[in-house]
């Protein structure tokens, strides 16, 4: 169980616990007025959970193709201050907008598989959470780009690698690149993560860099400040 300042989260039988990654997108991640959100891969909930706290006047989907991670997802969103906004749905998100292809949303997020043509890792639970190919990130970007609303935008994280792929694909979907934000351990360090901002219109903001540690295990402040409203620590 990991306790956040308003909800708990519990990651039982969830191959993909909490992680950097996933905090970070739900802390980050915004759009000018988030009435309608989606999460692809919500896992146990966390980044869902994160944006109901952030944007109160919202309603969440959450898609999440384990089931068992879906059910997860589904006690955590029950026992939290937002239940009556958040919603789980144990499907692939092809599937997904097949189903409710009238939906369209003003964000959405994902912290996506991310090992393109890798090796599969030991466990059927962690290799579907965690292994991909190209093809997935095609059908990703093109069904985002059929369910944002006109102002709506799309926030990805992803490793450099994945993130160079995405931006290829993206040019084939009518989707423009708002910005990235650069994710770094340390001001010194080189980028491990981009966050990419994509959109239906031709807006662009300047680009980002964001920074966890000021040294080691020692967080910066802007890491601080972003995550102060949700983690006991700060």
């Amino acid at each position: 169980m990991f306790k956040f300042k308003q909800f708990s989260v519990d990651q039982s039988g969830c191959a993909m616990k909490i992680n950097t990654d996933g905090v970070l997108l739900g802390a980050l991640a915004k759009t000018s007025n988030a009435v309608t959100i989606l999460d692809i891969g919500t896992g146990t909930g966390v980044i869902a959970l994160m944006l109901g706290q952030r944007f109160i006047r919202s309603k969440i989907d959450a898609v999440e193709i384990d089931i068992t991670a879906a059910e997860t997802a589904k006690r955590n969103f029950a026992g939290s201050p937002f239940a009556d906004r958040l919603s789980v749905y144990p499907a692939d998100f092809g599937a997904f907008f097949k189903d409710h292809s009238e939906k369209k949303y003003d964000l959405i997020v994902s912290n996506p598989p991310f090992h393109i043509n890798s090796l599969e890792s030991p466990g059927a639970k962690k290799s579907l959470a965690k292994h991909t190919d190209e093809y997935f990130f095609e059908e990703l970007i093109r069904s985002v780009a059929g369910h944002l609303t006109e102002n709506g935008e799309c926030w990805l994280i992803l490793p450099l690698q994945t993130a160079q792929l995405v931006k290829v694909i993206n040019t084939q979907h009518q989707l423009n690149i708002k910005q990235v934000i650069s994710i770094l351990s340390y001001p010194d360090s080189v980028p491990h993560r981009e966050i990419l901002v994509l959109t239906l219109d031709e807006t662009k903001n300047p680009d980002e860099q964001f920074v966890i540690y000021a040294r080691p295990k020692v967080y910066s402040e802007e890491y601080q400040n972003k995550l102060k409203d949700f983690f006991t620590i700060f």
